[in-house]
């Protein structure tokens, strides 16, 4: 059977509208910071990094072109303005193509998972393989420089434990014990990306345009910088090693080179993700206090996203995925 014959499934659509949009943003970002980027290592990663994502997003365009579907709109060119003043130093713009490189990897391994057609099946393998190579380069890179962030480590004990006692959950009464390798691993990777997520909402709050997207950037700095003094606490008790931030990478500058529709959808994309972060960090905590901090920040999330839903729908920048035909009113119109 040519499996590239069958129709693409809710779940396909849905992945390569997803990856089209947001490869559309990623890629305006990164258009910018390659036009501020002085370090001709860092340049030739973003370089490549430019030609993959426009390379992807033109095989994207033709699966939804050929299954008859409407192109989203996403970003373009005039949603940036690369001939502006320095926004981000060199070191932070690496930073964040790891980051985003990791959101990627992930995105991809759900949409290759997800998949049956076979020809959508070589295309997110392919994207998958292209993802590691960036993650390989970008942590390389960072490792030169001395700027990458390491998780926390601890010496191995000499034999396999097992747990004994219901005391192992207990986070609020007595002497709590110290956290495991699993939640450490979570928090240190929740805390990179709300570390991005502030240093990104005060670089977009010295730009935007709009006095209420302003607002709305400077309260959801302070949700993330809430995140980051919950979780920072939870290493610090365990004399663990936190992760650095990145805001005095950030310049002066006031002049804008994202359109406010950029900047928000961008955060909104943050705090979306977020969510399923903040949600296996839940997952992967058995003690109680872990629980329920993760409980907190995921309602704060949610507090953000709603917000940031509301401005975009004001502002009519939020595009709708392809949707489930509605029976009955086709019936009624019928």
């Amino acid at each position: 059977m040519n499996t590239t014959q069958l129709k693409l499934t809710s779940t396909e659509i849905g992945a390569l509208w997803g990856q089209y949009v947001n490869g559309t943003m990623v890629n305006c970002v990164n258009k910018y910071m390659l036009s501020i980027v002085e370090d001709q290592s860092i340049r030739e990663v973003f370089e490549d990094a430019i030609k993959i994502t426009e390379n992807q997003i033109q095989q994207v365009f033709a699966f939804i072109h050929n299954d008859g579907f409407p192109i989203p709109v996403g970003f373009t060119d005039s949603d940036i303005n690369p001939n502006i003043q320095r926004l981000f130093s060199d070191l932070f713009c690496l930073d964040y193509l790891y980051l985003m490189t990791v959101h990627g990897i992930n995105g991809h391994v759900y949409s290759l998972t997800t998949s049956v057609r076979k020809d959508l099946r070589d295309f997110f393998d392919s994207c998958l393989t292209e993802g590691k190579k960036m993650y390989h380069r970008t942590v390389d890179l960072l490792l030169e420089k001395g700027h990458f962030q390491r998780d926390p480590y601890f010496f191995p004990r000499a034999n396999p434990e097992f747990i004994d006692s219901k005391k192992y959950l207990d986070g609020y009464w007595g002497d709590k014990r110290p956290l495991s390798a699993t939640e450490i691993g979570n928090i240190s990777l929740n805390l990179k990306k709300s570390i991005m997520a502030k240093t990104l909402g005060i670089a977009f709050s010295q730009i935007a345009g709009s006095k209420e997207i302003r607002k709305f950037l400077t309260d959801a700095t302070e949700t993330a910088d809430d995140h980051i003094q919950l979780l920072s606490k939870k290493l610090k008790d365990d004399n663990l090693p936190v992760p650095m931030s990145w805001e005095t990478e950030i310049t002066e500058s006031t002049d804008s080179p994202f359109s406010d529709k950029l900047i928000m959808y961008h955060t909104g994309f943050l705090y979306l993700t977020s969510q399923s972060y903040h949600g296996l960090g839940l997952a992967g905590s058995m003690r109680s206090d872990l629980i329920v901090d993760y409980e907190r920040i995921i309602l704060k999330d949610l507090t953000v996203t709603k917000n940031w839903f509301d401005i975009m729908i004001k502002n009519k920048w939020l595009e709708q995925p392809p949707i489930a035909p509605n029976r009955k009113e086709i019936a009624k119109d019928h």
